[in-house]
């Protein structure tokens, strides 16, 4: 609006054919001063009427006038600075829009990566994981269901008889049973055997063919409960769910076999127990003992 009042202004009076004499000099002054790369057209100029000779000068002069005071207007509307160091228009907004430099950028921290456990040393399996012990068989009797099992109580040193099942019908009377000393492997998981609940296995010698399966027989003053060593096979027994997941039985079993006396061995060491070695019956020798 500024822009069309001053061209009215100094317009109305050039057209109406007045003679340049009868006008006031002018001079062109500044209100501000506004710096600018081009050392130009970066201030505001207000209008004033400037002297002239002729007609044709005063539209020229006129004209130079009013296209001043666009050009500043524009660079005013740009946002250029004022004296004060105030910031006007779209430079303003823009400033305050702007994102940040890369620099200024809050870093992510960096999350620090667990360290995994070392692994854990490979378990060697050996006889000294089997508890071994010695029982005595307090009752026996043919099972109702399987023809070849005997159900036996044993008592091992503990609060209670174990309930055992053998697969001994074949060999022996449930009479040979009752009051016979014999190994029990202690450290295995309870399970059913046509019904009836197994918790643990008689230590046997037996043939190739199994045409002949003997006890093994601890020494006459080994305790009941006591546990079988084996010299040079020490450490605690592994529990019974290790025993059955790591298949513990196939690994040893192998291993464990009569020496040529009949005396139970395991790599050529013999079962102890009491003070004397555990011995097959009948002294059936180079079998394998399970």
């Amino acid at each position: 609006m500024k822009v069309f009042a001053a061209i009215l202004l100094l317009w109305a009076p050039l057209a109406s054919g007045f003679a340049p004499a009868a006008r006031p000099a002018a001079v062109v002054a500044r209100s501000k001063q506004h710096p600018s790369s081009a050392n130009a057209a970066s201030s505001r100029p207000l209008m004033v009427m400037a002297a002239a000779s002729s007609h044709e000068e005063d539209l020229a002069l006129t004209r130079q006038i009013i296209m001043d005071y666009i050009a500043a207007t524009d660079l005013d509307s740009a946002g250029v600075v004022d004296d004060d160091g105030d910031s006007e228009g779209v430079g303003a907004a823009a400033t305050e829009t702007s994102p940040r430099p890369a620099a200024e950028q809050p870093k992510k921290k960096q999350k620090k990566k667990k360290k995994s456990p070392p692994p854990a040393a490979p378990v060697e399996i050996d006889i000294s994981k089997l508890n071994i012990v010695v029982g005595v068989i307090n009752k026996a009797w043919e099972h109702e269901e399987a023809d070849k099992l005997f159900c036996e109580e044993i008592d091992v040193g503990e609060a209670e008889p174990r309930q055992i099942a053998s697969g001994l019908r074949a060999h022996y009377s449930a009479a040979d049973l009752t009051g016979r000393r014999v190994l029990v492997l202690a450290n295995l998981k309870t399970r059913k055997l046509v019904g009836f609940p197994s918790h643990g296995m008689v230590l046997c010698a037996s043939t190739d063919d199994g045409s002949k399966v003997v006890f093994v027989d601890p020494p006459e003053d080994a305790t009941i409960g006591e546990r079988v060593r084996v010299g040079g096979f020490d450490g605690e027994p592994a529990t019974e769910n290790q025993v059955l997941k790591k298949k513990m039985l196939d690994a040893i079993f192998p291993e464990l076999r009569t020496d040529a006396a009949g005396a139970a061995s395991y790599r050529g060491v013999p079962l102890m127990a009491g003070t004397g070695r555990c011995v097959a019956e009948g002294g059936l020798a180079e079998v394998q003992v399970s």
